[in-house]
């Protein structure tokens, strides 16, 4: 288990100076001292050895582009809706292969508006998974809509299909599986289901652009897809911003509306709609960004092989569970989770020698007080209610060295060697 190199290994590069590996053969050096992650909370014990997440590494090595892509749009003072926006709607549904991508605010935007436009409205029910951000039972509840759950599988934290058909009533409206970490849900049974009853898909995809379901990029499969550009997912802007994806030609002019007042034309409202318009700037960003997401996410699937192989190697496989990559499925690995039931011991003891984790999500969204009007109690989804309190997300961003994985797993295995 190397307990004593391990220790000597932290301690020798606590004051090093991290090399970290970008696509297209670019580096940049940061030192410890200066690597910070405003994403990442919690241990206080000890100073970080490197970031959850190393947003600054990736800026590096984009810089320049990145304020090329700004000091334009600034030089234009086209803010709102401006051709940076239509550009990266052209090259995102061209990506995910759908006929439209509408750009909006935010991804929560994207969910809400997605509802909006299929007419989900007050008394509807909207089923979803409880084990995920609290933005998709959000969006549901914001239209006086209800949110119904319905429990995880267990090895892919997404939507249990096979429970799905039991949660579907008259009052069903549609039917919004996640696609959680970036890892596709299970899209082929959630749609043969959805159309037996006749409802619509809405996919968040907010952690999963570029995830693939059988050669099919999610956001392209349902109704629509619903997509996150907040800093931390792959393709990550500095600051909010989302996108929706569809085939539907009706389904996209609508959104289009809502998203900018219910307005086609100036001051002329057909829809009570809402502001919620991608700035220019977000999508100057995005459209840099987007050139890399191909490398970035390729980065992160390398870094989510050499874990499994390092803890295979150091024997913990049956001690903790590795995220699982279903035949026909391609993850991203916006998280690389890993389950224990001794998650909350390891996490404090690797935030005590610096290395940061994150938990995603410490309590399923039926059991949080803001949806305690919807009745559950615990114990109505064990899957959910379990892996709440046993996942532990650990680091996997693209530029994350092969040194810093090694200390990861090496104090994971210290830990339970001494636990053990």
């Amino acid at each position: 288990m190397r307990a004593t190199s391990t220790r000597q290994t932290v301690a020798q590069n606590h004051h090093n100076r991290y090399s970290y590996a970008l696509p297209a053969g670019n580096s940049v050096n940061v030192r410890e001292s200066t690597i910070k992650s405003p994403l990442s909370a919690g241990h206080s014990a000890a100073k970080m050895l490197f970031s959850f997440l190393d947003l600054k590494a990736e800026y590096a090595m984009m810089k320049e582009d990145i304020r090329a892509a700004v000091d334009k749009v600034l030089e234009s003072q086209q803010f709102i809706m401006g051709p940076e926006v239509k550009q990266l709607e052209a090259e995102i549904a061209a990506f995910i292969g759908s006929s439209f991508a509408i750009g909006c605010a935010s991804g929560s935007d994207a969910l809400l508006l997605a509802l909006m436009a299929l007419g989900v409205d007050s008394g509807d029910e909207v089923i979803t998974p409880p084990f995920t951000f609290v933005a998709t039972a959000g969006s549901i509840s914001r239209l006086q809509a209800k949110p119904v759950f319905v429990d995880i599988d267990r090895e892919t934290y997404n939507m249990d299909p096979t429970l799905l058909e039991t949660a579907i009533t008259g009052r069903t409206k549609a039917i919004m599986p996640v696609h959680l970490f970036g890892l596709p849900a299970e899209m082929e049974k959630i749609s043969e289901i959805a159309r037996a009853h006749r409802l619509p898909v809405i996919e968040d995809a907010a952690q999963a652009i570029g995830a693939r379901y059988h050669n099919q990029y999610v956001g392209k499969i349902g109704s629509c897809g619903c997509f996150s550009f907040f800093p931390s997912k792959n393709l990550g802007g500095a600051g909010d911003g989302g996108m929706i994806t569809t085939n539907d030609p009706e389904l996209a002019e609508r959104i289009s509306v809502l998203r900018d007042h219910g307005s086609r034309k100036k001051y002329h409202y057909d829809l009570l709609g809402m502001n919620s318009r991608l700035d220019s700037l977000q999508a100057a960003i995005l459209l840099v960004k987007f050139k890399h997401l191909d490398a970035l996410s390729q980065a992160r699937r390398r870094n989510a092989d050499r874990y499994r192989q390092l803890f295979r190697q150091a024997g913990l496989e049956k001690l903790i569970a590795l995220p699982v990559e279903p035949a026909g499925m391609h993850h991203v690995y916006n998280q690389f989770v890993i389950r224990t039931p001794e998650r909350d011991q390891l996490r404090e003891h690797l935030g005590n020698v610096g290395i940061p984790t994150e938990i995603y999500y410490p309590s399923p969204l039926h059991l949080q007080p803001a949806f305690a009007y919807l009745g559950y109690r615990p114990g109505a989804f064990p899957q959910s209610e379990e892996a709440s309190q046993h996942v532990l997300a650990l680091p996997v961003f693209p530029q994350m060295t092969e040194d810093q994985q090694k200390m990861v797993v090496d104090q994971t295995a210290q830990f339970f060697t001494e636990k053990f």
